[in-house]
């Protein structure tokens, strides 16, 4: 087989938030692409609420039907104990896990003012907690097979001021806690290959309010991206790959040349209050319009 083509003949992987929508649209390409996909989805309602096991067995029905191996499981991955004991039971019996796509997760607007700590943890607990929880749980085993590859979910409403939507505090944080998380494991799993990266996906889903078929921006879209940061083509991990309408971009947070962090960020020099003020439009613009004095 050609090293470059992506394959996923005889691996095996998990992917949460599985039974509908993005989740549903990576199992689907992966399951058709050779991959054994466990289909992981507790059934909840569009708000993160209840519980319906009968959902993801739908959904795994719908990949048999289509000749593919596919297997479900429903039991809450609330807290660590939890996403251990779903890893533990994936490798128990299909004895391996190549890769992890963590998608679980929902959009609840709450503004600011009346943002309660329940549901703050909630959102937190699943769309941050989680995915530390089952790379946790999936490292030794990938470490000890010569790697693996881990995907988690973050959002453009996160990442880019003019994309955000007021109400969004809860889900913004946990968004963001998301790409700090796989910076850290894309560097910790580098020398193990286990490569780590972030996706950050549109489509128009029941998160979005969208019952039914879409008219534009449809989840297979963007399952090809989610496919090839599973896949052992993807040798580098830190990035989040942007996925929308067929198209992605690959981006990160880069520092700029000559920078000698943290003691000279190549940067406007001030030593007042006053002085970072008067000199605010230079501290404000883009880095590069002010690197070629370091």
């Amino acid at each position: 087989m050609d090293t470059n083509t992506v394959s996923f003949e005889g691996q095996v992987g998990l992917v949460t938030g599985a039974a509908t929508g993005l989740g549903f649209a990576y199992a689907k390409l992966l399951a058709g692409m050779g991959a054994c996909v466990v289909l992981h989805d507790v059934g909840a309602d569009s708000d993160g609420s209840g519980r319906d096991p009968q959902r993801v067995a739908d959904a795994v029905a719908r990949l048999r039907d289509q000749g593919r191996m596919a297997y479900g499981e429903h039991t809450p991955i609330d807290n660590r104990n939890d996403c251990h004991a779903l890893v533990e039971r994936v490798l128990r019996q299909h004895g391996r896990l190549d890769f992890l796509i963590h998608n679980a997760g929902w959009v609840e607007y709450q503004p600011v003012e009346t943002l309660d700590a329940q549901r703050l943890e909630r959102m937190l607990d699943i769309a941050a907690k989680a995915p530390l929880w089952l790379a946790q749980a999936a490292w030794p085993t990938m470490r000890a097979a010569g790697g693996g590859r881990i995907v988690v979910t973050t959002s453009d409403r996160a990442l880019y001021p003019q994309y955000v939507q007021q109400g969004l505090g809860a889900y913004a944080m946990a968004k963001m806690a998301a790409v700090g998380l796989v910076n850290v494991l894309a560097a910790e799993g580098a020398a193990s290959n286990i490569i780590v990266n972030a996706l950050s996906p549109v489509a128009k889903t029941r998160m979005w309010g969208i019952s039914g078929e879409a008219d534009e921006l449809h989840p297979d879209t963007v399952a090809p991206g989610a496919a090839f940061l599973a896949s052992r083509q993807c040798s580098e991990g830190g990035w989040i790959l942007r996925a929308s309408n067929g198209q992605f971009r690959a981006t990160r947070l880069q520092e700029i040349a000559d920078v000698q962090y943290p003691r000279d960020l190549c940067a406007v020099s001030a030593d007042s209050a006053q002085a970072v003020c008067d000199l605010w439009n230079d501290i404000a613009a883009p880095s590069t319009s002010h690197s070629a004095g370091c």
